[in-house]
C-alpha cells in the first residue's frame, strides 16, 4: 500500500487510500469521494500524530528500497523495481521507466501473503489500468500469492526464533495477527481470511516440527475502521482473553514493517498489554529484507 515518505504525505496517503474502489466498495464514484473526504477529515490529525512518533514518516519505503537492492543483486538479468499503491513512487513513474528501457515482459508480486480484493487485486488493477493509460504493452506474469511457500515460511519461522531470544516458547502464548478486513468483504467471496487460516496451520506444522511448542497458538486481527463489522476476533480482545500474560505477537499479512507493525502493534497494542498486566509482550519483525525473503522472492520470479 505504501506510506508517507513525509508528514505532508499523510493526507496523500489516506486520501488515495479511501478513493480505491477495491477499499471503499460502493458503486457511485461521488459518494465513495463524499465518503473519503470525511474519513480523511476525522484521520489526518491522528494519522499525522502517530507518523510523526515514527520519526516524520513511515518506515516501508526504506525497508522496501533495501529489500530491492539486494533483490537487484540477486537477480542480475532482471530489471527490478517497485511502485507503492497510495504514496510515491506510483505505478506511473515505474511504467515510463520500463517504457524507456523497452522492457516487452513483467513480472508483477505484489508484496502480500495472502490474496484479497482489498490489496492484491487493486494493485494488480492500479498497474494494469496505468500501463493502458500509457499505452504500455507486455506480457505479464502475476504472483497472487505466497503463503505456501516453503522458504518464505521458513522465514517467519527464524524470526520467531529471533524474537524469542533466549525465552522458552513454552512460556508464551503466540498471536499471528493478520490486517482485519470488513466482513461483508469477505461475504462476498473474498478468500483472505481462508488463506490466513491455512497458513497459520502450515506455520503449526512447521512449529512443531522445530519442536517450538507455545502455551497455545491463535489468530487475531487488527486495524480495524469504522463501525462496520469486521473480522474477529480483534487483537485487543484476543488479548483481554488471555489468563497466561506472556505473549508473542508475529505480523502474517505484512511482509514489510509499517505503522501497523511499528506503532499501532509495537507501540499501542504494547501499552493496551501493559494495562492488561502482561509480563511479557514481544512482536516479531517482518520478513523486511531478510536474506531468506529474498531467496523467496527470487524463487517465486522463476
Amino acid at each position: 500500500m505504501g506510506g508517507p515518505n513525509n508528514l505532508d504525505e499523510v493526507e496523500v496517503f489516506l486520501t488515495n487510500m479511501f478513493n480505491d474502489k477495491n477499499i471503499i466498495t460502493v458503486k457511485s464514484s461521488l459518494l465513495r469521494k463524499f465518503i473519503a473526504l470525511m474519513i480523511v477529515t476525522s484521520r489526518k490529525k491522528a494519522a499525522t500524530a502517530n507518523y510523526a512518533k515514527l520519526g516524520g514518516k513511515s518506515p516501508i519505503v526504506g525497508l522496501t528500497t533495501k529489500l530491492v537492492e539486494k533483490l537487484r543483486l540477486a537477480l542480475p538479468s532482471l530489471h527490478v523495481s517497485f511502485a507503492m499503491r497510495y504514496t510515491p513512487p506510483f505505478c506511473e513513474e515505474v511504467i515510463k521507466e520500463l517504457i524507456e528501457k523497452n522492457i516487452d515482459e513483467v513480472i508483477l508480486l505484489p508484496l502480500y501473503p495472502h490474496y484479497s480484493t482489498t490489496t492484491t487485486k487493486s494493485s494488480l488493477e492500479d498497474f494494469e489500468e496505468v500501463a493502458k493509460k500509457l499505452g504500455f504493452k507486455a506480457k505479464i506474469k502475476s504472483i497472487e500469492r505466497f503463503y505456501e511457500d516453503e522458504i518464505y515460511n521458513t522465514c517467519l519461522i527464524n524470526n520467531i526464533k529471533k524474537a524469542l531470544g533466549n525465552t522458552q516458547p513454552q512460556e508464551m502464548e503466540l498471536i499471528f495477527s493478520a490486517h482485519s478486513l470488513p466482513q461483508k468483504i469477505v461475504d462476498k467471496g473474498d478468500p483472505y481470511q481462508k488463506e490466513i487460516i491455512l497458513h497459520v496451520e502450515i506455520l503449526k506444522a512447521m512449529l512443531e516440527a522445530e519442536n517450538l511448542h507455545f502455551k497455545a497458538i491463535h489468530i487475531a486481527y487488527q486495524s480495524k475502521l469504522g463501525p462496520v463489522k469486521w473480522l474477529e476476533p480483534s487483537l485487543e480482545n484476543k488479548l483481554k482473553s488471555l489468563t497466561h500474560k506472556n505473549v508473542l505477537i508475529v505480523p502474517l499479512s505484512f511482509t514489510v514493517d509499517n505503522s501497523e507493525t511499528e506503532f499501532e502493534l509495537s507501540i499501542e497494542y504494547k501499552e493496551v498489554a501493559h494495562e492488561l498486566g502482561f509480563e511479557r509482550y514481544i512482536v516479531a519483525s517482518c520478513p523486511n529484507d531478510a536474506d531468506t525473503f529474498v531467496e523467496c522472492l527470487k524463487k517465486l520470479a522463476y
